[in-house]
């Protein structure tokens, strides 16, 4: 039995996105009352999507993008391809909320502006590290090992991909390991061509569905996809996951969960006589007033970037340089993937197929590069794999063709001549203590110090990004393409943070002097404190990680959760 008497409530979790949303349900449906804490405005799922389905003349300006207000309040965030008129009230406001861009090195930082997050907006590819993943460290000599391996982590990538909704196929990789997959989506036909050339003349490329967090098969209180499109302005049927179509909604239903919004969590207070954290102090976004809430477990599920910036700005006599860093390598080892590379290629195959609504993923070609039991020596470690997408020439390339009337409008509607297939790789980025996430001496409008990054591509990131040039052209040309052409800057390479991917702030391990986590992601020096977002991560593979940071956000809950009960913490 857990002992609340003393406390407000018995675990504080801090953010609502991903990470937030599970620790929420799991906490919460194992007994224990919770307060989420999201510095977000408050949004309603369904009728707080205020793009979705909406045509573009219910839309300001048609939905062009408004430059001069962009410019002004979305200067960051209006970067990133999901940024649209229909999402704007989904994400931060960089005027209201900025960090240090203008010292360190450039680094994008994205993020949402209400309940859900990211959850929201995020592109749903969903992926398993692998055994090799988990061992890539000790392998090479890169970081520090894992304290963890991928069978102690498979039960919960399952348990998870249950809940949330996985689609895919399953091909028996090692090196992208299979999960519980509802039906695939299905496939254009120039994509089935492609594939069966790919398997004659490059058999050790594999062309597989995208595995993306959308249902194609209907769970309780979520609809099946309907390829409607575009995701990134929600989703009222709660085809793909979020925190809002959910997790959040699961601890909602058992009565036990507080959701705060316009809550920003200011610092977390160390009582050093009993070695935990005693109170989590939180200033209303609207009102600025301060508060104080205690809880005898407190989850920072906050973005990578976001739990950094709240434990180095936790500071006290016990932890001068930030809460639970006597290691000294918290805010270090940032990494994200780097992209913006590929290969395009045109084919003028099957060109008597079209397709029908907006399907939401492309399709995927695992990582084949330094694999075990490969010969080949190349000049890098690690790997990447290729995202795809398809599209078609149609009759919006053609408004200055000649013609007028009824023989004009037939000709525009003939089916299309050519296919564009689009490969662009997601690199794996080395952890490197001198990527970090530190703070400014500058002040946000709540005293509170910004951040702001030092972070550079490795030489062995440029390696693999000419190796994703090469192997692009020659995939492409298996598969059967008349025309190919490369795209990206093999030298300089994408903006650090435009992967989205941010992660391994707060890393863990099992020596204490090197990592700030154990292996169940508890702060090394402060018991009741568990770090679940991207910042746990060790290293970053080549895959989206999303699915990593659900799965060992449900491992943390249940032991921390039975270390309650236990009296431990």
């Amino acid at each position: 039995m857990i002992t609340t008497k003393n406390y407000d409530f018995d675990a504080i979790v801090v953010g609502s996105g991903i990470t937030g949303g599970w620790a929420a349900k799991e906490l919460t449906e194992k007994g224990l009352r919770v307060l989420v804490l999201e510095r977000g405005r408050d949004l309603q799922h369904g009728t707080g999507y205020l793009g979705e389905h909406a045509p573009s003349w219910k839309i300001p300006f048609n939905g062009k993008p408004q430059r001069e207000l962009e410019a002004e309040n979305y200067e960051v965030q209006s970067k990133l391809y999901a940024f649209r008129t229909a999402n704007m009230h989904f994400w931060n406001n960089d005027k209201l909320n900025p960090y240090a861009t203008d010292e360190g090195s450039e680094f994008q930082w994205f993020r949402g502006g209400v309940v859900g997050g990211r959850s929201l907006m995020w592109g749903r590819q969903t992926y398993r590290l692998s055994e090799e993943d988990f061992k890539a460290n000790a392998k090479d000599g890169h970081g520090i090992p894992w304290p963890v391996d991928y069978d102690e982590i498979a039960p919960w990538y399952s348990y998870v991909e249950k809940f949330i909704g996985v689609n895919g196929r399953k091909e028996g990789l090692p090196q992208l390991p299979d999960g519980e997959f509802q039906k695939p989506m299905p496939w254009f036909a120039v994509e089935e061509t492609i594939q069966e050339r790919l398997k004659k003349n490059a058999p050790e490329i594999t062309l597989t569905n995208a595995r993306t967090a959308i249902l194609t098969e209907n769970l309780p209180g979520r609809a099946a996809c309907h390829y409607c499109g575009p995701c990134e302005n929600g989703c009222s049927t709660g085809s793909y996951f979020s925190s809002q179509s959910s997790t959040l909604p699961a601890a909602r239903a058992t009565q036990k969960m507080t959701l705060r919004p316009n809550s920003v969590v200011e610092k977390l207070e160390y009582d050093e006589d009993t070695k935990r954290i005693s109170k989590v102090h939180v200033i209303d976004s609207e009102t600025l007033e301060r508060h104080e809430f205690t809880a005898r477990v407190v989850f920072l599920c906050a973005s990578t970037v976001g739990s950094t910036q709240l434990l180095l700005n936790s500071t006290s006599e016990a932890f001068p340089n930030g809460l639970a860093n006597r290691s000294g390598v918290l805010g270090q080892n940032l990494m994200d993937h780097f992209l913006g590379l590929g290969t395009v290629g045109m084919f003028a195959d099957n060109r008597d197929t079209y397709f029908y609504g907006n399907r939401p993923a492309g399709l995927y070609i695992p990582r084949f590069r330094n694999l075990p039991g490969q010969e080949e020596e190349l000049d890098f470690v690690r790997g990447y794999g290729y995202q795809t997408a398809i599209n078609s020439s149609n009759w919006m390339g053609q408004f200055n063709k000649k013609g007028f009337g009824a023989g004009l409008k037939d000709s525009l509607s003939q089916l299309p001549n050519t296919w564009t297939f689009y490969a662009g790789a997601f690199g794996e980025c080395l952890p490197n203590p001198k990527n970090r996430v530190y703070l400014s001496n500058k002040k946000d409008r709540y005293g509170m110090r910004q951040v702001a990054f030092e972070f550079n591509w490795g030489e062995n990131e440029k390696a693999m990004a000419r190796d994703i040039q090469a192997q692009g052209k020659r995939i492409m040309e298996a598969g059967g393409a008349a025309f190919t052409m490369s795209f990206g800057d093999v030298e300089n390479l994408s903006i650090p943070g435009s992967g989205i991917h941010e992660m391994g702030t707060a890393r863990m391990g099992d020596d204490p002097t090197q990592s700030v986590l154990n292996k169940h992601n508890q702060a090394h020096d402060v018991p009741n404190l568990f770090v679940t977002d991207g910042s746990f991560m060790a290293s970053s593979s080549c895959v989206n990680p999303s699915l990593t940071y659900m799965a060992f956000t449900a491992r943390a809950c249940d032991y921390a959760v039975k270390q309650m009960e236990a009296g431990v913490i």
